[in-house]
């Protein structure tokens, strides 16, 4: 059996999918040199994608992948997708390839910042199975339901809660998903109590709720502005700062003090990789990054931002989620075991 075939996801969580994830974690490798660094790189370059296709980081890494040839010696980024398990095969996959800059990941939160907290069986640790290498973008998140819902406002979905907890349901796009941990901190947070429905992916959820099967979801605006536009769901507040997708939509900070949330994803490299050959990949990103029309496609495309820069920036803020989010974890009991 292939230990990294993609597991069979449940709409009701993903089980033991991670139990099948036990894999070694990668040794120590050789380095690689100044020069050889200096010369990457000189075939082409693997970018793993934690998720299937046409989703919101697949965008995003065929965005880059676009201009990467430019400053990258001519060679073409080949964009590979590995999905399933919230992106712990991916991660998985790729902690365990040479760090010799010809395989690198799409990050994402499971896979590289919570995985470990998620599921205590993954074989590796976030925090110490890859090499960061550049902070991506963020994605903007918005709180939507179905028009059909009675509460309009953050405020009153929290008062129909607190009358009558365990009364609204919410769905997600996977057990540990972002789409899962806002709503959970919106539970903490606010001190309600809702019932959750994981569904596949961020299209079945948003489905779910245009459908009224569930009331709320979580998911990028971007992948759900069509049927916003369309009047089907309803932007109830902003998970961060203002849209320009949505230019009218309250923020859920108004309401909860501090509450700031966005998908996010970046790039990373297997563990052990050379310094200067580390800065050399972060250096090629960056410029790739600094596109106006890779920015555009983002800004106007997948309604997020740009955010770039150093190496320790990525490392750090890896960090501050893992710290963020483990509390929301344990304390929600969130488990894919």
């Amino acid at each position: 059996m292939n230990e990294f075939a993609e597991p069979k996801a449940t709409r009701r969580g993903l089980g033991g999918l991670a139990a099948g994830l036990l894999l070694a974690p990668a040794l120590a490798r050789p380095a690689l040199g100044n020069t050889a660094a200096a010369a990457w790189p000189d075939r082409p370059v693997r970018m793993v994608v934690p998720f299937g296709a046409g989703g919101a980081v697949d965008t995003l890494a065929r965005s880059f992948g676009a201009r990467f040839p430019e400053f990258a010696n001519g060679q073409p980024l080949v964009i590979e997708n590995r999905s399933g398990a919230g992106g712990m095969v991916a991660g998985a996959y790729v902690t365990g390839q040479q760090p010799d800059g010809y395989t690198l990941m799409m990050a994402d939160i499971g896979a590289n910042a919570i995985g470990k907290l998620l599921n205590r069986q993954l074989s590796y640790d976030p925090m110490t199975g890859f090499t960061p290498i550049m902070h991506g973008a963020n994605l903007h998140a918005a709180l939507v339901t179905n028009p059909q819902v009675p509460q309009k406002t953050v405020a009153e979905l929290i008062q129909a809660a607190r009358a009558k907890p365990e009364s609204l349901v919410y769905a997600s796009a996977g057990v540990g998903n972002g789409s899962h941990l806002f709503m959970a901190l919106l539970e903490r947070q606010a001190k309600i109590s809702m019932v959750h429905i994981p569904y596949r992916s961020g299209s079945e959820t948003a489905l779910a709720v245009m459908r009224n099967e569930t009331q709320f979801c979580f998911p990028t605006l971007s992948s759900v502005l069509g049927m916003v536009r369309g009047g089907q769901l309803r932007v109830i507040a902003m998970g961060g700062g203002p849209c320009p997708q949505a230019p009218e939509a309250p923020l859920m900070r108004d309401t909860i003090p501090g509450f700031d949330v966005a998908i996010w994803y970046g790039v990373a490299a297997p563990p052990g990789m050379n310094p200067a050959l580390a800065d050399r990949i972060n250096e090629v990103f960056n410029r790739v990054a600094a596109v106006p029309e890779v920015r555009r496609a983002v800004e106007e495309s997948q309604a997020g931002s740009i955010v770039a820069g150093p190496r320790q920036q990525f490392a750090d803020f890896l960090k501050r989620e893992h710290e963020r989010w483990a509390p929301v974890i344990q304390e929600g009991g969130i488990r894919v075991e």
